[in-house]
């Protein structure tokens, strides 16, 4: 059913309508534009605009008819264009003329900003318990690997020795920020664009601010202009996906790394690996490479939305539909991808003695030369070439440095002294990183409590604002 047309001769074209047609893809909003119907009606009521007895009939068909769409037992019909039509067609047909009561003072253009915004919430507070879920499983990794020594890399050469747990647990850190960009995105926002009908609000005495609240915003958008047109709220909903996938690429390229037969460090577990259908002997770990390639569709979708938004004029225009479908597919990629890759890596086991014997390998403890240089009064400067000198010396005799005698050291430098070897472990190496952040054993220990504490502080948050939703939704 059509909800315009009164000043048109004829209805539009079978091409216009197939390309106007939307409900194949915001159908989903059907629950959330069912809850918001609910708040309008009551400020219709409160102004005077529906009467008790009407109101009453109205929300028990309301009430119906989010059954009936729960259960999947709602049929769409092909004349439906969106969401919104279908359903004033289904209250039509249960109550008559009374059902187009629900249009007054409202408009598809705050109707669907409000759909969306309450839509979005739900399903970023569910993205944001799906990423807690995958930080524990890597925290618990990480304090089961706390004191296995491992190289670390940078530009992917062994750089210094670091404990295996300190280097899952910036995977952590990492997905923090992305919760924090949730809880931030909540902030700004948790307000209704429901009141400002097309674009200037209503004369019939409506009061944004009640709808706001019975839907469970922090508010009522302050500019009507602005509360259809903003989109705003999708585009940093996007940027999250787009960097929730982005860590989770990073993530699965170094497992991707980790289970080559060259490193040899990791071994995925079958239930998330899969074989080729020509080389048997082939176990390839898929979770990581599709979270790693599907990074691209979800920066995709984002730039997608930035792109229709750039040049769009004054209040509402048509453009804005396809604000929905980038944002329902980069929500239901992340929905795919974290429970896979969150099993993946609870199941994944690594090598301690393969990463321990690499620990030392390509001159990682070079910097505790220098380092021991320094701390006898030796400028840094100067302490850097004479560690460049022992690991010239050592690819000379391919040797490591540990394996350099004293009379070597010491005729590279004179302060080279017998005792450097006490820091020539990589036990020590490790001991020593004693800054805050740092690769220490007891460092990572404090670092992984403090990850645990801030992942209980998330999962509370993400229940109250969860179950406030719920409630609202359910009232």
């Amino acid at each position: 059913m059509a909800l315009w047309g009164g000043r048109f001769t004829s209805g539009p074209s079978d091409a216009v309508f197939a390309l106007s047609r939307s409900i194949q893809f915001d159908w989903r909003l059907a629950p959330y534009d069912l809850r918001a119907s609910r708040a309008h009606l009551d400020v219709l009521h409160k102004a005077g605009l529906v009467s008790k007895e009407d109101m009453k009939k109205i929300s028990t068909a309301l009430i119906a008819l989010q059954e009936e769409v729960l259960s999947g037992s709602f049929v769409v019909e092909s004349e439906d264009e969106d969401v919104h039509s279908a359903l004033e067609r289904a209250l039509m047909v249960k109550l008559g003329p009374l059902g187009g009561s629900l249009r007054a003072g409202r408009s598809r253009n705050d109707q669907v900003a409000t759909d969306l915004r309450l839509y979005c919430i739900d399903q970023m507070l569910h993205l944001a318990q799906l990423v807690t879920e995958l930080q524990r499983v890597i925290l618990d990794k990480s304090h089961e690997y706390a004191d296995a020594p491992a190289p670390g890399f940078t530009h992917l050469q062994h750089a210094q020795p670091v404990l295996f747990g300190h280097e899952l647990a910036k995977h952590v850190h990492a997905f923090n920020r992305d919760i924090e960009r949730i809880q931030d995105w909540y902030e700004r926002s948790s307000y209704s664009p429901l009141g400002a009908g097309a674009l200037s609000g209503s004369s019939l005495g409506l009061s944004p601010e009640e709808s706001a609240k019975a839907l469970g915003f922090k508010g009522a958008i302050a500019n009507s202009i602005d509360a259809v047109s903003d989109r705003d709220f999708v585009v940093e909903a996007l940027f999250v996906c787009a960097m929730v996938g982005s860590h989770l690429s990073r993530m699965g390229e170094e497992w991707c790394l980790w289970s080559t037969t060259e490193f040899g460090w990791a071994t995925v577990d079958d239930a998330f690996a899969t074989g080729s259908s020509i080389m048997p002997q082939k176990k390839n770990p898929d979770v990581a490479e599709l979270a790693r390639g599907k990074a691209g569709r979800l920066i995709g979708n984002l730039t997608a939305v930035l792109a229709m938004l750039k040049g769009l004029p004054f209040a509402y225009n048509r453009d804005l539909q396809e604000d929905k479908e980038p944002l329902f597919d980069s929500i239901d990629t992340l929905n795919l991808v974290l429970p896979a890759f969150t099993g993946m890596v609870a199941t994944t086991i690594f090598n301690r003695s393969v990463m321990a014997q690499s620990a030392p390998m390509g001159f990682s403890l070079a910097t505790e030369i220098a380092d021991y240089l320094v701390r006898l009064d030796v400028p840094f400067a100067q302490a850097h070439e004479i560690a460049g000198k022992c690991v010239q010396q050592c690819e000379i005799s391919k040797r490591q440095l540990h394996e350099l005698s004293d009379e070597e050291l010491s005729n590279i430098h004179p302060a080279l002294r017998p005792d450097l070897r006490t820091y020539l472990t990589v036990e020590g190496a490790l001991a020593s990183r004693t800054t805050f952040g740092g690769t220490a054993p007891k460092n990572v220990q404090m670092q992984l409590s403090k990850l645990g504490e801030q992942i209980v502080g998330f999962q509370t948050w993400i229940s109250d604002k969860g179950a406030a939703f719920s409630g609202m939704m359910n009232q």
